[in-house]
């Protein structure tokens, strides 16, 4: 990945802050533009916090919240409530919080859903989904925002280093055997990732600094990482807090 601009912040609440502000413009932006948007969420301590912040701005009263649809990149193959989830965290952070049309929360299946345990159905679902209500005329889903967590491997969504979803294709494809758990998920491919307009990464914590220098400073003859392998197609950002940026060339 070679983003068009990393932006470091102090530290995790300015970061947070950030992120919902630039989120409540991109999407005011977008239904300006077009008279809807569609974001794709990330869980995690920063995407989660990023949420709750969105609810916090003042800004977002601007937005018209019954014309955003609401994606995940990424989901665990849980039953519904579940803490693992990141379905679950969105909710209570902003979702439940916020004017939205709950018909435009396109959660990702879970365990013991309309797909029973079938998570290969599960994840044909979720693109026939994505592709009706978010796809263009070739059913490539454009999504203006898609917020990417970053995992301490340098994964984005649920795409492992060295993990044969990495390469998959179409546009969601199940996961298994995760090296993270739980084992199974569901996922956006690289090729959805990269069809957004606006592609972010969003780090915070020391934890993440091996990862974040490993996507966006690697070292000669490396391989890459997923988080290395992202772009949007008009812009690619990582926001970052000092942290999390430490190791990033000065």
């Amino acid at each position: 990945m070679t983003a068009d601009t990393v932006i470091v912040h102090p530290d995790h609440d300015s970061l947070a802050a950030a992120v919902a502000a630039r989120l409540i413009t991109a999407i005011l932006d977008a239904q300006a533009a077009r008279g809807v948007a569609h974001v794709a969420l990330t869980g995690g301590r920063i995407g989660t916090a990023s949420l709750a912040a969105v609810v916090a701005d003042p800004a977002q009263t601007a937005v018209d919240w019954s014309r955003v649809d609401f994606w995940w990149s990424d989901e665990r193959f849980e039953p519904e409530g579940d803490p693992l989830r990141n379905e679950t965290d969105a909710r209570t952070a902003m979702l439940d919080k916020l004017p939205i049309d709950p018909t435009r929360v396109h959660a990702m299946p879970c365990r013991g859903g309309s797909y029973g345990d079938d998570v290969d159905a599960a994840a044909a679902g979720y693109a026939a989904e994505l592709a009706s209500a978010a796809g263009d005329a070739d059913g490539i889903p454009r999504i203006d925002v898609a917020m990417l967590g970053v995992g301490e491997d340098g994964h984005v969504a649920s795409l492992f280093p060295g993990h044969p979803g990495l390469h998959g294709h179409g546009t969601v494809i199940p996961v298994r055997d995760s090296p993270k758990p739980p084992p199974t998920r569901i996922s956006f491919t690289l090729a959805t990732i990269d069809a957004a307009a606006r592609v972010w990464l969003i780090a915070s914590g020391d934890g993440k600094a091996d990862a974040i220098r490993a996507a966006l400073a690697p070292a000669a003859g490396s391989a890459p990482v997923p988080a290395g392998m992202v772009h949007g197609t008009s812009e690619t950002i990582a926001l970052l807090d000092a942290d999390s940026a430490s190791l990033l060339p000065r």
